[in-house]
């Protein structure tokens, strides 16, 4: 180790990010007068969208600070719920988190998905639109065009849809979205959608929505149980807006 090397103080909720070998309270590592604070950080795998507050000593720190030799920091989480571009937050889902997206947009967030898009046009759109970008890949958190990202830690849909709802504190509005283009609801009569339905809904059903979007049409269904203990579980969690 070089003379006068810094010292960061790195949290438990971030060390699963660091290798192996700096999986501890204290990562030292050499001085290296060219490197901001942000870039020394993102080197040990740790992308700056889950950091908070960075310290020296009782003095706040910003990414493009460059640590004098033998520095010691202090990083921090952000404090959850975690502000957001927005009020309410409007989130990005990459790819891979189709079924967060879904149920997201059952609880009628403002949830933007496309299970064709590449990285250039996810960083596009989240910046165009003060989106949060969600994704479980750090790689695309590293893309310094990224105005607002998120990492999704969790790897099962249960669990993303508590830990975003936790990270983000969005207010719920259940039955509101399309699961399929996040586009608003509205109650249709049956009679004005009778001909799009077969005559067993018909009999079965009185109650039906369709999407200002798509113009899908929807009714309490087979999977109807399902989905309300999903927003029951969702409501536990999040308080019901004003």
């Amino acid at each position: 180790m070089a003379a006068h090397p810094i010292t960061l103080h790195i949290p438990p909720e971030l060390r699963f990010f660091l290798p192996p070998r700096h999986r501890e309270h204290r990562v030292r590592l050499p001085h290296d007068a060219d490197a901001t604070l942000g870039h020394t950080i993102q080197s040990l795998g740790i992308p700056l969208t889950e950091v908070g507050r960075l310290q020296a000593g009782d003095r706040a720190l910003a990414p493009d600070h460059r640590p004098t030799p033998g520095a010691t920091i202090d990083l921090h989480t952000h404090t959850w719920p975690q502000d957001a571009p927005t009020d309410p937050p409007r989130l990005l889902l990459d790819v891979h988190l189709g079924t967060l997206a879904r149920r997201l947009r059952l609880l009628g967030v403002d949830t933007a998905y496309d299970n064709d898009r590449d990285d250039p046009s996810l960083l596009t759109q989240a910046n165009a639109e003060q989106r949060i970008l969600l994704t479980r890949d750090r790689g695309l958190l590293f893309r310094r065009a990224l105005h607002t990202g998120a990492h999704v830690r969790a790897e099962h849909p249960d669990a993303q849809l508590d830990e975003v709802l936790a990270r983000f504190a969005p207010p719920l509005h259940p039955w509101t979205r399309c699961p399929v283009c996040n586009g608003l609801l509205r109650p249709v009569a049956p009679e004005h959608v009778a001909h799009r339905l077969e005559p067993g809904t018909l009999a079965t059903y009185d109650t039906f929505a369709q999407c200002t979007g798509c113009e899908r049409l929807y009714w309490p269904g087979a999977h109807h149980e399902n989905l309300r203990e999903i927003v029951r579980r969702a409501r536990t969690q999040t308080p019901d807006p004003p």
